[in-house]
């Protein structure tokens, strides 16, 4: 019996380090998936050039290519439609999701947040940042958060949670590290219960 690889699509706005993960578990064989386009906001985003080095399609598709909002995010979806995606994957996307995309792909959109939501997430808060916050408050425990996307920031339902405890001396760039180090398992691991129905989406 052959395998059935699940098509994935990437939303990236840099360096794409989770996207980069995720290719490597697919071509390992760690993770049933194909990786077939990705899509950034940033024409000059590392993950473009990652993706093409991997023969993936590469699209940039942003504001500057379509001004009017909506034919973004109609142009995004379509693009993701061309290319048979069954689940958006999200790795450092800084921009909302339209609701045309929300819409076709309703649960089927995966996020990955550098902390341990419902802690540190909403608008605004990402990156540097959520370390930053981390940090102020004091909190010895922090970590990395799967989460479906809807039409609120970091608010979907959490698909999975890795724990990284804040170690005396930390600051925002070390503790940054080791949660992303943290994320790159956590993603692949996911996605893969996802793909083996070991986690159920609600498609509705």
């Amino acid at each position: 019996m052959t395998d059935k690889f699940t098509r994935l699509g990437f939303l990236v706005s840099g360096r794409g380090s989770n996207m980069q993960a995720i290719i490597q578990a697919c071509k390992g064989r760690k993770l049933l998936a194909e990786p077939v386009v990705v899509i950034s906001n940033n024409a000059s985003a590392r993950a473009l050039d990652n993706a093409r080095s991997e023969s993936i399609p590469a699209f940039h598709l942003s504001s500057k290519t379509h001004p009017d909002a909506d034919q973004l995010d109609r142009a995004i979806t379509e693009t993701l439609q061309q290319h048979q995606v069954e689940l958006v994957v999200l790795a450092g996307y800084m921009k909302k999701i339209g609701p045309v995309l929300l819409k076709v792909y309703k649960n089927k959109i995966i996020n990955i947040h550098p902390s341990l939501l419902p802690r540190f997430g909403g608008q605004g808060m990402y990156g540097m940042k959520v370390h930053t916050a981390v940090l102020a408050a004091g909190d010895r425990m922090t970590g990395a958060t799967v989460h479906l996307v809807d039409n609120d920031y970091d608010s979907g339902s959490i698909l999975g949670q890795r724990q990284v405890e804040v170690l005396t001396g930390d600051n925002p760039e070390t503790l940054a590290m080791r949660v992303l180090a943290v994320e790159h398992s956590l993603y692949v691991e996911v996605l893969q219960d996802i793909i083996a129905g070991k986690i159920i989406l609600d498609c509705k």
